[in-house]
């Protein structure tokens, strides 16, 4: 539909006969002075100043709305690409975060690690990385529920080992039982910051929208998410779409920040995890940092 709903039709006039209201040309004893529209010119007069605002107004639409001209079918805008079905994303970006997660338990000492020995559980959480990788591996565009549960167990099992190192690593500074030398606790420290990181990054990628598959599809309307792209469409180019490394963005600025920076959480769910994360990511800083520059001194 036009911006002005009366751009595109023709105006009831009173004293006009129909015919030239359909388009058809004026009678001339309308023009003359002996029709409906009588007075000498004035009739004439009428028309083109009719014709002239009619004009006037469809210069206006133009102006108003240009992007209806543009889209598909006409009368509205284009949909973002954040909305419509795409190709998916590539599988690169996150298969590379989640190997840097599984790498970096094995510098933890044996008594932060979930089971015994220290590399079993970095080893399951690699056969499962490699299976997701072989069945998807390129677009993750495939809604598959045994892709999908898969993907959420070795997401689950990274946060399950993360969680139980940083509750060891929390419980021995507070004892001082941990954190002898100031060289090793940083290491540890560091790394199950950095754990933390890419596992709520990837909480926050696997559940937005219903995950990347549903996003590809465009199964679900309503963003956990807002990124600056989506209220300002004008700063991203026509196909942008939210990434993996968009979600480990977010999960970088809000441990660093402790709060959202420019992606705003929308769902319930979404604020939960990111306070959550927050207060992960105080308690580690502080005891740890705390802890190191007691040491050195």
């Amino acid at each position: 539909m036009p911006a002005f709903p009366w751009a595109g039709a023709q105006a009831t006039l009173v004293g006009v006969p129909e015919n030239h209201k359909r388009g058809e040309p004026m009678p001339p004893d309308a023009v003359d002075g002996e029709g409906p529209a009588s007075g000498g010119g004035e009739g004439a007069r009428i028309l083109e100043a009719i014709s002239a605002l009619h004009k006037r107004l469809g210069e206006l639409e133009r102006l108003v709305a240009p992007d209806s001209r543009a889209a598909p079918g006409g009368g509205q805008k284009a949909i973002p690409a954040w909305k419509r079905v795409t190709r998916g994303e590539p599988r690169w970006q996150v298969a590379i975060a989640t190997a840097v997660a599984i790498a970096l338990q094995f510098p933890l000492p044996g008594r932060l690690v979930l089971l015994r020995p220290a590399w079993l559980l970095p080893v399951l959480q690699a056969l499962l990385f490699t299976g997701l990788v072989v069945v998807n591996p390129r677009r993750i565009n495939r809604e598959s529920r045994a892709i999908r549960a898969l993907s959420l167990s070795l997401a689950g099992i990274l946060s399950l080992a993360n969680a139980w190192s940083a509750g060891r690593l929390v419980a021995g500074l507070v004892r001082g039982t941990a954190g002898a030398t100031a060289g090793p606790l940083l290491v540890s420290g560091g790394a199950i910051w950095l754990t933390n990181i890419i596992v709520f990054a990837l909480w926050y990628w696997e559940f937005d929208r219903g995950g990347p598959a549903a996003r590809a599809n465009a199964s679900r309307s309503y963003p956990d998410f807002q990124f600056v792209q989506m209220a300002n469409p004008e700063l991203a180019p026509p196909h942008w779409e939210p990434a993996f490394g968009d979600y480990l963005y977010l999960s970088f600025t809000n441990a660093a920040a402790f709060s959202p920076t420019d992606v705003m959480p929308l769902s319930r769910w979404a604020k939960t995890a990111m306070l959550l994360q927050s207060a992960v990511s105080i308690v580690t800083v502080v005891l740890v940092v705390a802890r190191a520059v007691n040491i050195l001194r």
